[in-house]
């Protein structure tokens, strides 16, 4: 096909009523009347590739990515030069969590298109994805420069600078993104996440005067909600505080309608499948590799300190919470026919050189993170303890750690924290401790039938003998104690999670017993733990 058939099909679609009419469907977002509208306009003209792009643009919307990604690819495929349909491919990719694959599409954009600023951002933000943090921050550098009003911007360079550890530059990035747009809940909501930074009177008044402004968006709301809770926080103004951080939640959990008897069914199905028989049948297959050590768990629960500590470690290579595990899973599972958790029986019935070759495709997956030479690294992706059995059977050679920290704390830490994405069962009391004994009770399971497979990590005892607890961590992993192990807050790695700039100081107990003078507040939480909460650690 010719290389300017891009245009041809754009020229043509301004003057064809169908084509115009599904655009202008999607531009107002009429998505049920776009469909019919395309598909009868591609059955005339299956080549179009503007129509094709469109088509594209409507499956992303409705979160078939995949789809979208192949009508996209088809389109450039026809016409290669076909620049906004390249664009649309790397954003599309990005929301696959296929960041380098993105970057790359980016690269041609901007080499073919030249000054694009969209498409730089998106590359500054795919990059920080694949640890690409200088390249990253000197591309928002620019472009904060170029356009100093530009909030969001300069709240994206203010995590940039938060992840490699530049605190100062991270606050004043967050600080002029307020000059610019002082109702952008985010922007005071990175300002409290980052756990050392203190809201004056002022800002206190200038968060509670955004909640008050005319048409102000669902998502600037319960980020503020969330950030008031931190100042009422720190003002030891315990019912203040949780009154903001119920109201941020009770929005939160509206909006992501979580379903806790998804996670107890997902748990119940591995249960029944990973039987000791099963196991067994099963024994030495999977990728050989020793590469990867998961630390798994709730959130909240320490994974961030143990990953600083064994990324201190001259073997060891921290990377970030990478989301390759669950998207095996979830592919294998729709491939195979069913929901989230159709991979176990996905899993149940592959040959072994399928799952080896799975295992091979999760270090592949993952080189793109690697930096160094050093022979393991760490995914420390909490929500993987859902997928234990799958780690072990593809990669029976990684080593898994548990990090687990008292129910009331963690959950209650959890209560408080607002997550970028993902982490929908944290936003109500009742679904978190469901939560919390789902996971418990699944790695209980393996505890019952791999002994010995899976290293738990207490996080008070880290606190109370962290010495004690590093040796042992390492003597699991098959490595020789370091000192560096024990300094780990003088290492200067790029840290991603909630927990960046709490690692980055020695070790202590301040988030130990938390959730005490909010007790009052948490029966809804306690019910659903049952006992574990008493119990704890045993």
């Amino acid at each position: 096909m010719s290389t300017d058939l891009a245009q041809k099909s754009i020229e043509s679609g301004l003057r064809n009523p169908q084509l115009m009419a599904a655009a202008l469907a999607l531009a107002e977002d009429r998505l049920s009347d776009a469909e019919p509208l395309l598909r009868a306009h591609l059955k005339q003209k299956p080549t179009d590739v503007a129509a094709i792009r469109l088509m594209a643009e409507l499956a992303a919307r409705i979160g078939r990515l995949k789809d979208s990604e192949g009508l996209l690819r088809r389109a450039l495929e026809l016409a290669p030069s076909f620049g906004a349909a390249r664009a649309n491919l790397a954003t599309v990719l990005y929301k696959q969590n296929r960041f380098a694959d993105a970057v790359v599409e980016l690269d041609a954009v901007l080499e073919a298109g030249g000054d694009n600023p969209a498409q730089e951002s998106l590359k500054a933000a795919a990059l920080g994805r694949i640890g690409g943090y200088d390249e990253a921050v000197g591309l928002y550098k620019q472009l904060t420069e170029r356009f100093p009003d530009h909030a969001k911007l300069w709240m994206s360079y203010g995590h940039m600078l938060k992840t490699i550890g530049d605190q100062d530059g991270s606050v004043a990035a967050y600080r002029h993104a307020l000059a610019v747009e002082p109702t952008l809940g985010e922007v005071y909501w990175s300002l409290a996440n980052l756990k050392t930074v203190g809201f004056s009177d002022h800002d206190v008044a200038a968060m509670e005067s955004a909640l008050t402004t005319d048409g102000l968006a669902h998502e600037d709301r319960f980020h503020l909600h969330f950030a008031l809770g931190k100042a009422f926080e720190d003002r030891h103004s315990q019912e203040a505080a949780f009154e903001q951080y119920a109201k941020g939640n009770a929005l939160r959990s509206a909006e992501l309608e979580h379903d806790p008897a998804e996670v107890s069914e997902h748990v119940d199905k591995v249960i029944a499948r990973f039987t000791p028989e099963f196991l067994a049948a099963h024994s030495g297959q999977g990728h050989e590799a020793p590469d990867p050590i998961f630390i798994l768990g709730m959130p909240r629960a320490g994974s961030t300190l143990i990953e600083q500590i064994l990324a201190s470690h001259s073997m060891v290579e921290g990377t970030m919470e990478l989301p390759d595990i669950p998207a095996i899973a979830i592919r294998e599972g729709r491939e195979f026919g069913g929901g989230p958790a159709a991979w176990v029986e996905a899993v149940a019935a592959m040959a072994p050189e399928r799952l080896a070759e799975l295992g091979a495709e999760f270090i592949e997956r993952t080189r793109i993170q690697r930096k160094t030479g050093k022979p393991f690294f760490i995914d420390k992706l909490p929500n993987n303890w859902a997928y234990t059995g799958l780690i072990h059977l593809i990669l029976p050679n990684a080593k898994i750690i548990d990090a687990r920290r008292h129910p009331l704390d963690c959950c209650f830490s959890n209560f408080r924290q607002h997550f970028a994405r993902g982490q929908a069962f944290s936003y109500e009391l009742a679904h978190m401790g469901q939560y919390y004994a789902d996971y418990v009770r699944a790695m209980a399971h393996f505890d019952d039938v791999l002994p010995g497979r899976i290293h738990r990590v207490i996080h008070e005892a880290m606190l109370d003998d962290p010495e004690t607890e590093i040796r042992a961590l390492l003597y699991h992993l098959g490595l020789p104690f370091e000192d560096n192990c024990l300094n780990f807050h003088e290492n200067k790695r790029a840290v991603r999670t909630a927990s960046s700039e709490q690692v980055r100081r020695p070790i202590n107990r301040d988030g130990v017993g938390q959730w005490q003078p909010y007790e009052t507040h948490l029966k809804p939480l306690k019910v659903a733990l049952g006992d574990l909460w008493i119990t704890y650690p045993t």
